[in-house]
């Protein structure tokens, strides 16, 4: 690919409309977002449980999910990140994109009420209850050489090949997995640019709902993050718990909260018809 090289009169320019648009967005955003969820997590009825899973430390699980369920994930105990990625199950091309989430949404800040994009402009998720709201769509999942920099000498599995045995048992190679987003990862950017672990950011027993916007296929791995400064490599179970949730209300913030978002839905309302 030729590299165009554009004149600062040009730079300042294109700048210039970028902060337009981004102004413009903002001012449909909503200012306050709720309070993360209380803690601990309320009990699901019984007969709404379509499927309870726990994930031990270091391993991965899939399972599809119905437009309209929602998926609880929970830590059993410490705090422990995991990695999540997913596809349209109509269309496995069609997947995840942090990108398209942060930018329709002009924030990396992702927590309730917030929506997780498709790659193709669509909403697969909603965040319809979150106790932590320290999350990564930055930073990507650990590898076998980011573990072995971080535990020498120690046996440990990591997400990037955790990944690749999901998809492989999915039909899938591994130009088709998505970047992860990272949930219960405490990454915040200091003053001078730097990724920062903001453990006091974590709390024991934190969890998070995703209600899905279409049917999907989930993948999770549950792996320490890259930064988490941990020396030991002891990552603790998750509870997983697929439920049929309450239909949305009208005015669901999900669907609600920015001028994207709603366009977003409507996407999703284009693919049903």
């Amino acid at each position: 690919m030729m590299h165009i090289r554009r004149s600062a009169e040009e730079i300042a320019a294109n700048r210039r409309r970028y902060e337009e648009h981004q102004r413009k967005g903002l001012e449909f955003a909503p200012k306050v977002l709720p309070a993360p969820s209380a803690l601990s997590a309320p009990v699901i009825e019984k007969a709404s449980i379509i499927h309870a899973e726990t994930i031990p430390g270091g391993w991965y699980w899939s399972t599809a999910l119905k437009c309209g369920e929602t998926i609880r994930i929970e830590q059993e105990g410490a705090p422990s990140t995991v990695a999540l990625v997913a596809w349209n199950a109509n269309d496995t091309s069609e997947k995840l994109s942090l990108v398209d989430t942060v930018k329709v949404q002009w924030t990396i800040a992702l927590g309730k009420g917030r929506v997780i994009f498709s790659d193709m402009g669509r909403v697969m998720l909603s965040i319809v209850e979150d106790s932590s709201g320290a999350h990564d769509c930055l930073l990507g999942g650990s590898t076998a050489a980011s573990n072995s920099a971080k535990y020498p000498g120690a046996k440990t599995r990591n997400t990037r090949d955790n990944l690749v045995l999901l998809a492989g048992k999915l039909g899938l190679e591994r130009p088709d997995i998505p970047v992860v987003l990272n949930l219960f990862a405490p990454v915040r950017v200091d003053d001078e640019g730097r990724f920062q672990w903001q453990s006091q950011l974590a709390n024991n027993g934190d969890y998070v709902e995703l209600r899905a916007e279409m049917d999907l296929i989930i993948g999770l791995s549950n792996c320490p993050h890259p930064l988490d400064p941990d020396p030991i490599y002891a990552p603790d179970a998750l509870n997983v718990t697929r439920f049929r949730s309450a239909a949305p209300t009208a005015d669901d913030l999900s669907r609600t909260a920015t001028a994207e978002a709603v366009r977003g839905f409507e996407n999703n309302a284009l693919m049903l018809a």
